[in-house]
C-alpha cells in the first residue's frame, strides 16, 4: 500500500511538503491534489508495541527519510528531489490555511515540541507557566504553541539580543538571560514545565532551579556531548527530567490539525536550490530566522 506524491516544495532533508500526483490502488485516505507532508519517518516494523500504539518513532526498526538504509539496502536521501514515493502510513495532510513552505518544518520541529506539550497535559490545561530554553528552530515554534494553548511563557536564552524578538514578535511574557545570576535567582521555583530545545552542551542545574516543586523538564535538544545533571536540584525540588523524540503518525497529524486551527507556522526563509551553499554558510553563523526552506520545484504558491 503506497502513496506516490510529487512534492513542489522541499525543506532540507526530512521536512517535506507537496501535492499528490499519483496514488496507489490500496490507498484510501489520500487522493490526487491533496496537500501533504512527510516528516522524519519513512518506515517501521508495524508489529511492535510502539507501532501498534501509534508511537512508530520509538520502533527499534525505524527507518528515517534521510541517511537511512532500508531493509533492501537502498538509502534514503530526504527531500532533495522533485518527486518522492512514500508509504501512505507515513504521510499526513497539511491544512489548507497553512502555507506549504512555512508548514514544512512543523513535520520535525513542530512535532518535536508538540509531543512533550501534549504529554505534560498542556493542550487541555491552560494557565500554566511554561519555560522554553533556546530561541531557535524548535524554540520559536514552542513559544507559539504554548501561547496558543493559553500559557504564560518564559524564554530562557544566553542571548540578551533575543529578548525583543521573544516578546514583541513571538508573544513571550518573560525573558531570562541564563548567564545573569540575579535574573535566574528571581526566576527560581516559578515554572511548571520547561522544554529545553538547546543543542549545545550545557548544565541543567540552573534550569532545574526555575521549576516549581514537582515540575518537569523535558529535553528535546540533542547536544553532541553529555549534558550536566546535578542531583541536588532534582532531590530538593522533587523534579523530573525526561526526553522526547518527535512523535508517531497519529500525533503528527493531530499536531498539523492543531496548527491549522491556531494558524501556527514556522518562520522561514525560502531559497532556490542554487542558493544552498550560501544558506549553509549562513547557517554556520546562526544567520537564519529560523529555518531555510528549499523551493525545489521553483514555485511557492501552494
Amino acid at each position: 500500500m503506497f502513496c506516490i506524491e510529487r512534492f513542489m516544495l522541499h525543506i532540507c532533508r526530512h521536512e517535506i511538503t507537496g501535492v499528490i500526483t499519483k496514488v496507489g490502488s490500496n490507498v484510501k485516505n489520500f487522493k490526487l491534489g491533496d496537500r501533504v507532508g512527510v516528516g522524519c519517518l519513512a518506515a517501521s516494523c508495524l508489529e511492535c508495541e510502539f507501532c501498534k500504539n501509534s508511537q512508530e518513532n520509538y520502533c527499534d526498526q525505524i527507518q528515517f527519510t534521510y541517511n537511512g538504509i532500508f531493509w533492501d539496502g537502498s538509502i534514503t536521501y530526504g527531500g532533495y528531489s522533485e518527486m518522492l514515493v512514500a508509504d501512505h502510513r507515513y504521510v499526513v495532510h497539511v491544512p489548507d490555511n497553512l502555507p506549504m513552505d512555512a508548514a514544512a518544518p512543523l513535520l520535525c520541529a513542530g512535532i518535536t515540541v508538540f509531543s512533550p506539550m501534549k504529554d505534560c497535559q498542556l493542550l487541555e490545561s491552560p494557565g500554566k507557566k511554561v519555560g522554553i530554553v533556546g530561541l531557535g528552530g524548535l524554540g520559536h515554534v514552542a513559544v507559539k504553541m504554548a501561547k496558543a494553548f493559553g500559557h504564560q511563557v518564559t524564554v530562557i536564552s544566553t542571548s540578551p539580543s533575543k529578548e525583543n524578538e521573544a516578546k514583541q514578535c513571538l508573544g513571550a511574557d518573560y525573558f531570562l538571560v541564563s548567564t545573569d545570576a540575579k535574573l535566574m535567582q528571581r526566576g527560581k521555583r516559578t515554572l511548571d514545565v520547561i522544554l529545553d530545545t538547546v543543542s549545545a552542551k550545557h548544565s541543567l542545574g540552573p534550569i532545574l532551579e526555575l521549576l516549581k516543586v514537582n515540575g518537569t523538564l523535558v529535553v528535546v535538544g540533542a547536544p553532541d556531548r553529555p549534558i550536566e545533571l546535578p542531583s541536588f536540584p532534582l532531590i530538593f525540588g522533587k523534579r523530573a527530567v525526561k526526553g522526547s523524540m518527535t512523535g508517531g503518525m497519529e500525533e503528527t497529524q493531530e499536531m498539523m490539525d492543531v496548527c491549522g486551527k491556531h494558524n501556527i507556522t514556522c518562520d522561514v526563509e525560502l531559497i532556490k536550490p542554487d542558493k544552498i551553499n550560501q544558506a549553509l554558510d549562513r547557517l554556520a553563523r546562526n544567520d537564519v530566522r529560523y529555518r531555510f526552506v528549499i523551493d525545489i520545484a521553483g514555485t511557492s504558491k501552494l
